[in-house]
């Protein structure tokens, strides 16, 4: 049987393994962005790994002749479905990370600030997958009611 001392060592030993994997990962993440054009074609936006917008970019002069709601909810449709996508990229990069914790005992979260690590990005998510059919499918909806859209 181990000692006490060989099962401490063994757990600082996972434990700066697990440190060293999440500032792999923070590393990566931190160049790390996503694109996505609207499903309008008429824009496309960049945002951070924290799922902050960093870019946008309005495609081939379509937004002259769009309505400013249009617009705006072209934007906000590319920005929900980047942030998303920055977020799965995200939690992939850490699953290994929290497959490899298990259930067994462990240290409260290894040391790790996971808000920190993931910022406001899954909020920003959160708060957009609530809205997804929410006020811009509604918006749309307005729009090609009055023949704004087309």
């Amino acid at each position: 049987m181990d000692s006490i001392k060989d099962r401490l060592e063994q757990a600082m030993a996972q434990l700066e393994e697990t440190r060293r994997a999440v500032d792999s990962a923070k590393e990566r993440l931190s160049q790390a962005s996503a694109t996505v054009r609207s499903h309008d074609r008429s824009v496309e936006v960049t945002v951070s790994s924290q799922g902050q917008l960093t870019a946008v970019k309005f495609l081939d002069g379509k937004y002259r002749t769009m309505g400013a709601a249009q617009l705006s909810a072209s934007v906000m449709e590319a920005t929900r479905q980047a942030q998303a996508q920055m977020a799965q990229a995200v939690m992939d990069a850490f699953r290994p990370l929290t497959d490899q914790m298990g259930d067994g005992p462990q240290p409260a979260n290894a040391g790790v600030d996971w808000d920190e690590v993931f910022g406001p990005l899954m909020r920003s998510v959160e708060r957009g997958s609530e809205r997804r059919a929410g006020a811009s499918d509604k918006l749309r909806d307005e729009i090609h009611e009055d023949g704004e859209g087309r």
